[in-house]
């Protein structure tokens, strides 16, 4: 059985030029908001398997697009968190909801962490309508996908956004 973990919440701070997580602050190389969003860019530094991270915070969609350069071969196209995106003045917070699909662009997408979803409802982190909402939007992006033939981009313009990505982000 999946340990519990409480709500993960981070912060963008634009003033700051600062992203806080829950395992600590770190610096962001760029910072830009869009019409659909905040765009977002930083160097993991140290990690194992991350060298870079790139995501797009989408309020009205309730995600978190994420694009990761690793270290060795591409594990995923792309990393959607299924979360609430809220700005207060110059922070952006997004609070997850546990539930992530993971995008192999024009081939497959598949919804993973149910089991952490389902550990934190029944340890109380999460209300049941917390929970039910994550599952409706996470089957509902995934439906979305399947129907897009698992193109992202192509499913993202049925809602009229369009996201740009810095190539190759650090050199390898």
């Amino acid at each position: 059985m999946q340990a519990a973990e409480p709500v993960k919440i981070e912060r963008h701070d634009l003033r700051t030029r600062e992203h806080h997580t829950s395992t600590g602050v770190r610096p962001v190389s760029v910072y830009r908001e869009h019409a659909h969003g905040l765009y977002v860019a930083r160097e993991f530094v140290n990690h194992p398997r991350i060298r870079h991270w790139q995501a797009h915070l989408l309020p009205d969609l309730g995600l978190v697009v994420c694009r990761y350069d690793f270290h060795g071969p591409r594990e995923h196209d792309y990393y959607l968190d299924i979360a609430t995106v809220t700005r207060g003045g110059e922070v952006w917070s997004v609070c997850d909801h546990y539930l992530d699909l993971l995008v192999h662009d024009g081939i497959a997408a598949e919804i993973v962490d149910t089991d952490e979803l389902l550990a934190a409802h029944r340890a109380g982190y999460v209300t049941a309508e917390t929970c039910m909402g994550a599952v409706t939007a996470a089957h509902g992006v995934l439906s979305g996908l399947a129907r897009a033939r698992y193109d992202l981009h192509a499913w993202l313009g049925t809602h009229g956004v369009a996201l740009e990505w810095q190539a190759d982000s650090v050199p390898a």
